[in-house]
């Protein structure tokens, strides 16, 4: 079923889903079950699953040179995506990036998802690797999200990248996209990040789901400017409980998002022993209000850890 089509069902109830990370190598699909048994008694209607691209290391060989190893350390979200569907019965929604793929292997992953019954994708463009100070995309592959869309929206139509196909099998991918409530890292400020998101929207995207965020004003921000933009689909929030008072630093320098001031206050003053409660009750509260407000779906960043997402999932 199409993610949309869930929210229909849902006669504006609010739905919570789950995002997990495929296993590190040597890793099994029952990591995947142990992380969602405990959150399947709260009926997600949908799992994503993250897709992880290829880094480089360079090992040294006897010689005294360097060879350069395109490693991948999480594989699998297109079998995990499978499994999951069929474990459970629900959606799967594995991440699709542009990084990493040319525009023919993105087209032949998105036939083995259509062959596997997947019918929902979320489409990034995904970070650049760690060695890169800026993205940089495949030969022949997409620079940005948005052309990602758009091919995904064009085999809708049943239009291929081989011209010569005609009246191609048409696909029936519900596409999502990201959002971002304090603006992504490079854009140059809040309303082109929000024009490059109606552009999306406009190439084909069904529904938003946004980074992590702690203040639940920023999320109120940009939710009414996307309607001021004639942006009117679905905008899932992403949430993740702080657990750790080191993460005062290492959110904002890897996500991008700031913490509200009283947030902070608590946490400086908390011991490192009672963070994990402080957390909890923070993230009920924004999803509580979220959920007085009105939004479709409550969206949690597991990192792979189900218990304390339980305790927060449980109180709404």
């Amino acid at each position: 079923m199409k993610i949309t089509d869930h929210f229909t069902q849902a006669e504006g109830n609010t739905l919570v889903s789950f995002e997990v990370l495929p296993p590190l190598k040597g890793g099994s699909m029952q990591d995947i079950f142990d992380t969602l048994d405990p959150l399947m008694e709260f009926n997600p209607p949908f799992i994503d699953v993250t897709y992880h691209r290829e880094e480089f290391v360079y090992n040294k060989r006897a010689s005294g040179y360097y060879e350069k190893t395109a490693i991948r350390k999480r594989p699998g979200t297109v079998g995990i995506c499978a499994s999951i569907m069929h474990h459970y019965g629900v959606d799967a929604i594995p991440h699709l990036i542009c990084g990493g793929f040319s525009k023919e292997e993105t087209e032949n992953a998105l036939i083995d998802l259509q062959f596997l019954g997947i019918h929902n994708v979320l489409a990034l463009r995904g970070d650049a690797r760690k060695f890169e100070d800026k993205f940089i995309p495949e030969t022949d592959g997409h620079k940005y999200a948005v052309e990602l869309v758009q091919q995904i929206h064009e085999m809708n139509h049943g239009n291929y990248l081989d011209t010569s196909i005609e009246r191609g099998a048409k696909t029936d991918f519900c596409v999502g996209v990201a959002g971002y409530p304090e603006k992504h890292f490079e854009s140059p400020n809040f309303q082109q990040d929000i024009q490059y998101l109606k552009d999306k929207i406009d190439a084909g995207a069904s529904y938003i789901v946004t980074q992590m965020f702690f203040d639940n004003k920023k999320f109120f921000n940009f939710k009414k400017a996307c309607e001021d933009a004639g942006i009117n689909v679905p905008i899932i929030p992403g949430i993740k409980p702080l657990t750790k008072k080191y993460q005062l630093n290492s959110i904002p320098r890897k996500f991008f998002v700031d913490f509200p001031e009283e947030l902070v206050k608590q946490v400086v003053n908390t011991h490192e022993d009672a963070i994990v409660d402080l957390g909890i009750e923070w993230c009920i509260s924004q999803c509580k209000e979220l959920k007085e407000s009105g939004v479709p779906c409550i969206h949690f960043y597991t990192m792979s850890d189900s218990k304390i997402i339980y305790k927060v999932a449980e109180k709404l």
